[in-house]
Formats: structure tokens, C-alpha cells, sequence
């Protein structure tokens, strides 16, 4: 199963959501292959490392987002990703103008599978204060157990993750 998950400048939100479920999933789904990756929809920020306020956040729960570097969603990303998942609906609609039809089906928000959240986007900490970096780990912890009982309940090998 291969997994991209994708904001606007893949700096905080989208690299978090890679470095939080690569870490739950490594606990949760040991036995599971799976290629996990994150993307911008805009080029601001290509080559850079998580934001640094994000990084200190991921950081005090043990998550380590320091390896992680920015870059665009490519074209072949459509094709090479079993699943996209968008933190929020602007990028959701950028990325189903760009997915061919065949596979725009793969193309979903993160948080469906935080139902319990009671929202739907994983708001943009960029310009907020400190605390909505933690609120945003919040909501991907939430969605990377989510996508993990998904996952979990899916038949191995499994092209489509049911949306809960």
C-alpha cells in the first residue's frame, strides 16, 4: 500500500501526517509493506525541512520530522499512490482537477478517517500560535489510527482503503 498525503506547501501539515503515521503504523501494522511520502500542491517551499515550530511540536511526542524535505506533486504521483490523502478541501479539489478520472477515486481527505474530530480539515498552523501546531498533531493522530483500523480491516494487498 502506498500512501501520499498532501497540503499546500508540505512544510507542516502533510510532512507531520507522514512522520506521525509512519511511527503508528510501524506500532500498529508491523507486518504491513508500506510506502509512505508527503507533497505540496504549490512549489513554496521545495527542498525545505518541516517547519521548525511543527518539527519542536512532533518532536515533544516523540516524533522525529527532521529528515523530512518539501516537493510538489508530480504527475506520476496519481499513478505511483494508492491512496492521497488531502488535509483539507482546497487541496482535495487542486488534486482531483490534476488526477486523471481513472484515479480520482484515490484522492480523499485525511480526516475521514478521524470521524470522532468533528471536523473535516486539518487546519494550517502556519500563521497561528503554538497551539495549533498542537491541535494539528491532535487531528493526524486521530486520522493515523483511523487510516490504520482501515488498513487493518482491509484484505492484504488491497488496492482501495475503505473509507470508514
Amino acid at each position: 500500500m502506498k500512501i501520499l498525503f498532501v497540503c499546500l506547501g508540505n512544510i507542516c501539515r502533510s510532512p507531520t501526517a507522514e512522520g506521525v503515521f509512519r511511527a503508528i503504523a510501524a506500532q500498529e501494522l508491523p507486518n504491513l509493506e508500506l510506502t509512505i511520502d508527503s507533497a505540496g500542491t504549490a512549489g513554496y517551499h521545495v527542498g525545505a525541512p518541516p517547519d521548525r515550530r511543527m518539527r519542536d511540536a512532533a518532536s515533544r511526542r516523540g516524533y522525529d520530522l527532521s529528515h523530512l524535505r518539501a516537493r510538489v506533486v508530480e504527475p506520476e504521483d496519481f499513478e505511483r499512490f494508492d491512496l492521497i490523502l488531502a488535509m483539507d478541501r482546497q487541496n482535495l479539489s487542486t488534486l482531483e482537477r490534476r488526477a486523471p478520472g481513472h484515479v480520482r477515486q484515490r484522492v480523499r481527505l485525511f480526516l475521514e478517517y478521524a470521524p470522532e474530530a468533528g471536523v473535516s480539515e486539518v487546519p494550517d498552523p502556519y500563521y497561528g500560535g503554538p497551539n495549533g501546531f498542537e491541535y494539528v498533531l491532535d487531528l493526524i493522530e486521530a486520522a493515523a489510527r483511523g487510516l490504520c483500523d482501515a488498513l487493518r480491516t482491509d484484505s492484504p494487498g488491497a488496492r482501495q482503503v475503505n473509507t470508514p
